[in-house]
């Protein structure tokens, strides 16, 4: 009988033949011969361990900050309302910018039926939200409207039971900042955020 190969032999023993079957057919291989080739062939059936799945820390994302980084420490903050009709549909716009000029971030939201004064005060509470989420510290805010500037200056009283939870909600956020500037610019001078109002009227933000 020729000398059967180590490929012949493994590949009957592959067909998962009987032991005895296999030390039968293969008597002319010695028997150590015949167990190391055993050995082999155990090792290249044997099932692959599963992978080792990857440590959750190696995957999962760092967890949020309790409190937001102070990433954009300085801003300006460029806010407007509109309403038509007054009281009619009506929006709030913010529009904060880097020192450097780099607009941060242009938002809009709209109000359903609300005065024009009413919209103002939503521009600015929406705008310094988004500052104080951006960890915001010093913040100059610019706005067309004298009320809403003044009210905020203490130079007029906030007589409108509608304004004055408003107006209580903006010191309340004015006061989470170290530094701010209250400036009154004229309506052509904040044109960004006059469009994100008028914005979120027409497409309903």
């Amino acid at each position: 009988m020729p000398t059967p190969t180590e490929a012949e032999v493994l590949r009957y023993i592959a067909r998962e033949e009987p032991l005895t079957a296999t030390v039968r057919a293969f008597r002319g291989m010695t028997r150590e011969r015949l167990g190391q080739l055993l050995e082999q062939a155990a090792e290249q059936l044997a099932p692959s361990p599963p992978p080792t799945a990857t440590a959750p820390a190696e995957r999962a994302e760092a967890p949020a900050s309790e409190e937001p980084r102070a990433q954009l420490p300085r801003l300006r903050l460029y806010s407007d309302g509109a309403a038509r009709g007054n009281p009619g549909p009506a929006g709030a716009g913010a529009v904060l910018i880097e020192p450097g000029g780099q607009v941060v971030a242009r938002i809009g939201k709209f109000l359903g039926q609300q005065t024009n004064n009413y919209a103002e005060y939503m521009g600015l509470l929406i705008g310094l939200k988004h500052a104080r989420g951006l960890g915001t510290k010093e913040i100059e805010i610019f706005a067309d409207s004298e009320l809403l500037i003044r009210q905020l200056g203490g130079r007029y009283q906030v007589k409108s039971p509608t304004l004055r939870p408003l107006y209580e909600e903006a010191v309340k956020l004015l006061n989470d900042f170290s530094r701010v500037k209250l400036v009154h610019v004229p309506r052509e001078m904040n044109a960004e955020a006059d469009e994100m109002s008028n914005r979120a009227i027409d497409e309903r933000l």
